[in-house]
């Protein structure tokens, strides 16, 4: 391009706009308004100057003239130069304008001080965007139409270091970027890419895609409009994470595609993706203990079932629930004995406390006192440095959960009698009185009855704790909530395990009434799970549940016959299905008692049977001094 001898009005580099010195290096609306196109009209030599420098166009009379209309390449943009007293020197394009030019040496002299260099105004019908070049002598205003919500020009006019900033984005190995035009040759590439590319600095501008980057899909994006992200790029033996994305004008045409590395390769990719599968496992896990917590905290919408006897015990739950009174739930293992306790703190008057929960079997008989009335600093060997709350105080205000309390020894019984009294009781190792205000619910699936004449329970606590008893029926009198038991179970175990939720296929309703289930609905639960897990399907057949031992019994009874002349002799094969019943329930019993050193609470855990009926298998099992010398160590 051919320009002007002229005057120079030279621009201080500093002041220029970031915008302006943007719309110069781009080809912007501003080239269009540069003057130098009147070298022809005006015959004038050329020479270069400085590409950030105005000029006005010196006559060799010596003069100054416009070039009005004729030297604008569009409508869109103008030129006005005024000198110190606001007296045109030269006005071109738009500027031409006389009301345009007064409204903008208006707001010029107006807001000059605050004004630096680049402002946006409102007049006779345009949206313009000025960018202003002093000098002592004169000032130069180059005038461009602009959208009302240009947003780069807001940017740059706001944000005093906007050119930092997009100087960071075309820099920055992580934000720079790649781009092309609509015909896919390149426009730009960061310094950061070239070196990568081992190429000069502009050398690849101008050139096809496809010759500067290999294996790029830049040029088929800028085709299609269509954008990629998460790519796996190889580069110069390289592998990159890249994403290409279309650029579309005002009107939704394609302009251009850009291109960035998202991740220097696939091991960033996959150490994000490991750390969000962690995340999201862990938040699972959160999501399943609030469920397990809010599901318990439902109360009687956690009690399955439609059964006479269930609709019973949850009308006998909903009024004794709001009365303050000792509660003792009693029922054979496995029939729900702290759902009920949940469901009836819930519903009490203590709900927006909390349910301390004690399982007396569980304790060793060493730690009965420190885990309920806790002890003080330096109590016993191995005690916490600064002494710890028991179990009373802990439910203080709430709800006492005293499950297993038939197997609470005799010497612990007396010490609770008198917390159950007046609330009063002392740490181990200390001598200050300390008061609880709970209410307490008991469980027990023992004979309360017998333990009182054999004097193993003491007959005045029973009384304390017994002001209201609960019977919790047994799965074989409620063989109508199996189905919805079931179909609980299973979909409980998706949610645990985040799987797909399996059906019972037709036939595995009888077939589970017809079983007899000693651990109850715990140990229909339990199986029904572990048919999940085998089942190959989704559907649940009956065959499912043959490897777990579950054979057909027409006797709903939780008790075997204990003589040898109900058992067939070991080693011989059964004659019916029940005797087949009995030999897999005594080779389970066996194993239990072998894999857990004979600890009966763990054994009936384990097979989900209660205790009392584990001594009656035992002694059937001709195991008898075992059992009694088991039950003095479990004590």
């Amino acid at each position: 391009m051919r320009r002007p001898e002229v005057e120079s009005l030279v621009v201080n580099h500093s002041r220029l706009s970031c915008a302006w010195r943007t719309r110069l290096a781009v080809g912007g609306p501003l080239t269009y308004c540069c003057p130098w196109n009147v070298c022809d009209e005006f015959n004038v030599s050329p020479s270069y100057n400085d590409v950030y420098s105005m000029h006005t166009p010196k006559l060799r009379d010596g003069t100054t003239r416009h070039c009005g209309d004729k030297a604008m390449r569009q409508e869109t943009a103008g030129v006005l130069i005024v000198a110190a007293d606001d007296s045109t020197i030269f006005a071109s394009g738009i500027a031409s304008d006389e009301r345009l030019a007064v409204a903008v040496l208006r707001h010029w002299r107006k807001y000059s001080r605050d004004v630096r260099g680049l402002f946006g105004i409102e007049s006779n019908g345009y949206s313009l965007s000025v960018v202003v070049v002093s000098s002592s002598e004169s000032t130069a205003f180059v005038l461009f139409t602009r959208s009302a919500s240009d947003v780069l020009f807001d940017f740059a006019a706001t944000v005093d270091f906007a050119d930092d900033i997009l100087r960071h984005l075309l820099t920055n190995p992580y934000e720079a970027l790649t781009v092309v035009d609509r015909n896919g040759i390149v426009r730009f590439i960061s310094p950061i890419h070239e070196r990568f590319f081992g190429i000069e600095r502009g050398e690849g501008v101008g050139k096809y895609v496809t010759d500067v980057i290999e294996n790029t899909r830049l040029h088929e994006v800028a085709k299609t409009g269509k954008g990629e992200v998460g790519q796996v790029q190889q580069m110069r033996g390289i592998t990159r994470v890249v994403s290409r994305m279309p650029v579309f004008d005002s009107e939704g045409n394609v302009v251009a595609a850009i291109g960035q590395v998202m991740f220097k390769g696939p091991e960033q990719l996959r150490s994000l993706s490991a750390e969000v599968a962690r995340l999201r496992s862990e938040i699972s896990y959160y999501q399943r203990a609030l469920s397990s917590r809010v599901g318990k905290g439902h109360g009687l919408d956690r009690i399955i079932g439609q059964s006479t006897a269930i609709r019973r015990l949850k009308e006998q739950i909903m009024r004794i629930a709001p009365l303050d009174v000792p509660v003792l739930l009693v029922g054979e293992s496995g029939t729900g004995k702290e759902l009920a306790a949940h469901a009836i703190h819930v519903l009490s008057k203590r709900r927006d406390e909390s349910m301390v929960m004690v399982n007396a079997a569980a304790m060793p008989a060493t730690l009965v006192e420190s885990e309920l009335f806790g002890y003080e600093p330096g109590a016993f060997t191995g005690a916490e440095r600064k002494g710890r709350r028991g179990k009373f105080e802990q439910a203080d205000k709430g709800t006492l959960f005293f499950d297993e309390i038939g197997d609470m020894p005799v010497e612990i019984q007396v010490k609770l009698l008198r917390v159950l009294q007046d609330g009063s009781f002392e740490r181990v190792g200390g001598d200050k009185a300390r008061t609880s205000n709970f209410r307490l619910i008991s469980a027990s699936n023992r004979d309360f009855q017998s333990m009182v004449d054999v004097g193993t329970f003491r007959l005045d606590l029973f009384y304390r704790i017994s002001a209201v008893t609960l019977q919790l029926p047994p799965l074989r009198e409620r063989l109508d909530d199996i189905e919805l038991l079931a179909n609980q179970a299973l979909y409980d175990f998706s949610i645990r395990h985040s799987t797909k939720l399996k059906t019972l296929a037709p036939g595995v309703v009888p077939f589970l009434q017809q079983q007899s289930w000693p651990g109850n609905v715990r140990q229909l639960m339990h199986t029904v799970e572990s048919a999940a897990i085998f089942a190959d399907s989704d559907v649940i057949t009956i065959d499912d549940f043959q490897p777990l031992g579950r054979a057909p019994s027409t006797e709903a009874t939780s008790a075997y016959p204990g003589d040898s002349s109900e058992r067939a002799a070991p080693g011989t094969p059964p004659s019916s299905v029940r005797e087949a019943t009995v030999q897999v329930e005594e080779q389970l019993i066996r194993d239990a008692m072998q894999r857990f050193g004979r600890n009966k609470v763990r054994v009936a855990s384990e097979l989900g049977i209660s205790r009392s009926y584990l001594y009656k298998r035992l002694a059937s099992m001709n195991l008898e001094g075992v059992q009694v010398r088991d039950r003095a160590s479990d004590v």
